[in-house]
């Protein structure tokens, strides 16, 4: 079937009736039952009786543009009864444009399509417990309250661009194709709940100005409600979706809560008026150019949720790999109003976010990591030091390397990710360090002080003393993070002192002080030398003795706490003696800071 909206049938032939009163110059737009020039709701009491004798279980009827008092629809449907299944059965059923007061569809089957394109509802519409087995349109038409419970489509439902004055249920209801909602108008409230949607369900542009209750349902395809806006409902949800749930340009404009578990929820450009809070399991979450007026939480819930019966919602479509959520992208949020809750942000992209340094980040947030392979670097195996990183970093390195050795481990960018320099990356660096520091995340927070610095150091327009002096200090400690890295050029250094000390730096003997005299008349002047230590000129076995050992380790150990030996030395010894007492104490420094650094709260 085509799209009713463009159905060649639209256009029919008129009743007429009453067309001589000047406020309906047109009369009853009814089509004429067959054989007659008028149509069923006019047509006298002798000639409708006999069409309606006429029908049989399954007929096909055309009734555009007919008006339908409650009676009159009885009478039809009483004309269609089959009594093997005890219902009123319908073929191809044209009602385009037609009038119903109140209309009692309840546990109709339409075997072929059900066209109520245009219609209106003025009254009660009943289809609960109906069956479509072919294709459905109610496309433009407008409703008063309607109800679909337990009503079934096994064709395509189309019910874009209708109007719901009161409220709809379609409790139960189950669609095994697609479901068009686009550009529909619910007034009151919309009740979906326990609704199963087997093909895709679309509800792009729609306007929800009551409650929407979708709580229980489930979509087996895609559950679209782009552009849609939902004005007071404080719920949506708890809802399974076996495929994407895409609330991309929607609008909420009171506090919500969303309760979604499927793979991928998109939220680009989604508004939120009030505040809101998103519990979600399973999901990949896109956040891009999202606008938040107040906060909004975003949650991963480890549980099913739990809905108003207390029991909980089947998830057998789910994939299965754990409830947890994962963010991929806030680019253009203002993260102020952001509150982020045991997600995983290791393949989050911020870059393109404002007021980074004031997204919260609270409860078991993830980040990324560096890889743990060994690479090759000029012929030198090589393992980068572990630490939290942002997948704009992963980016970074992948398009700055062109060896592929080094490549292994760091994430390749996707062909519309930013070509981000390293000053940007500081910058992205810097602002999230300052929010984890604000959560007392200290740990996390000195790996995001780490990633700053290397891009830093990475920077070419940084001038290049600024980059030798960050080389040297990520070289020696790590930038003050790195405690074993530290104590390894410290316990270098202290070798590398001692053994200096043993061949040059002590005397071959302690030089004894020599106290001469002379007489002069009655005064006696005694003066006492002590001569200078003589640089040893043995053998090197005869150097590196027990003894000597002893003697340089006190010097070491002084050094290091910036301490004079008093032990007499050579002029070699003095310098070297003076250069560990400077470096030693500095590295000894480091190690403490990083060591702080890793254990304070």
């Amino acid at each position: 079937m085509t799209h009713p909206m463009f159905d060649p049938l639209l256009n029919w032939q008129h009743c007429g009736h009453g067309a001589d009163t000047p406020a309906d110059p047109d009369g009853c737009r009814g089509i004429p039952v067959p054989g007659h020039t008028a149509c069923l709701a006019h047509l006298a009491d002798t000639d409708r009786t006999g069409y309606l004798d006429t029908l049989r279980p399954g007929a096909d009827i055309d009734h555009r543009g007919t008006p339908f008092t409650k009676h009159l629809l009885e009478q039809l449907l009483s004309a269609l009864h089959d009594p093997t299944i005890r219902r009123a059965r319908l073929g191809t059923a044209w009602f385009h444009g037609a009038a119903f007061h109140e209309a009692w569809f309840g546990h109709v089957s339409f075997s072929g399509d059900a066209l109520f394109t245009g219609a209106s509802f003025s009254g009660t519409a009943h289809f609960n417990g109906a069956s479509f087995s072919s294709d459905a349109s109610f496309t433009l038409a407008s409703f008063s309250a309607a109800f679909f419970v337990v009503a079934s489509f096994s064709g395509r439902a189309w019910f874009d661009s209708a109007r719901f004055s009161d409220y709809a249920e379609f409790h139960r209801a189950s669609f095994s194709r697609t479901a068009e909602f686009s550009a529909a108008s619910f007034s009151g409230s919309a009740r979906f709940h326990e609704a199963t949607f087997a093909g895709g369900a679309e509800f792009n542009v729609t306007t929800f100005s009551g409650a929407a209750r979708f709580d229980k349902a489930s979509f087996s395809g895609t559950a679209q409600f782009e552009g849609a806006r939902f004005e007071v409902a404080p719920r949506l949800g708890p809802l399974v979706c076996a495929a994407d749930v895409r609330l991309d340009g929607a609008v909420f404009g009171a506090p919500v809560t969303l309760e979604i578990s499927a793979p991928t929820v998109t939220c680009v450009r989604t508004q939120w008026e009030s505040a809101a809070t998103l519990r979600l399991r399973y999901a990949e979450v896109d956040l891009s150019d999202a606008v938040f007026e107040h906060p909004v939480t975003v949650t991963a819930h480890t549980t099913p949720f739990p809905t108003f019966r207390d029991d909980s919602q089947p998830e057998p479509e789910l994939p299965d790999r754990g409830p947890g959520v994962r963010l991929t992208c806030v680019r253009g949020v203002d993260a102020a109003y952001l509150a982020l809750h045991d997600i995983d942000l290791s393949a989050c992209r911020f870059a393109g976010a404002i007021h980074l340094d004031q997204l919260r980040v609270d409860g078991w947030c993830t980040f990324g990591s560096t890889p743990a392979a060994t690479v090759w670097y000029r012929n030198l195996p090589r393992r980068w030091s572990l630490r939290r990183t942002l997948v704009e970093e992963h980016h970074w390195r992948a398009r700055s390397n062109d060896r592929p050795s080094q490549l292994r481990g760091w994430s390749s960018p996707a062909g519309d990710d930013p070509d981000l320099q390293p000053a940007a990356l500081a910058a992205l660096y810097r602002q999230l360090r300052k929010s984890l520091e604000d959560g007392k995340n200290e740990p996390d927070a000195a790996d995001f002080y780490y990633g700053e610095m290397e891009m830093r150091r990475h920077d070419s327009t940084r001038p290049t003393a600024e980059r030798a002096l960050l080389a040297a200090y990520w070289a020696l400690s790590g930038y003050g993070l790195r405690a074993a890295r530290t104590l390894t050029w410290l316990l270098a250094a202290m070798t590398v002192t001692l053994l200096a000390l043993m061949l040059w730096g002590l005397p071959t003997d302690n030089p004894q002080p020599k106290i001469t005299g002379r007489q002069t008349g009655s005064e006696i002047t005694l003066t006492t030398n002590t001569p200078d230590p003589r640089n040893p000129t043995g053998a090197w076995d005869e150097r590196v003795t027990t003894e000597r050992f002893e003697k340089a380790l006190r010097v070491v150990i002084n050094s290091v706490v910036f301490r004079s030996s008093g032990q007499d030395l050579t002029t070699a010894g003095t310098y070297t003696e003076m250069a560990s007492r400077i470096a030693e104490p500095v590295l000894l420094g480091l190690a403490v800071l990083a060591i702080r650094n890793r254990v304070k709260r």
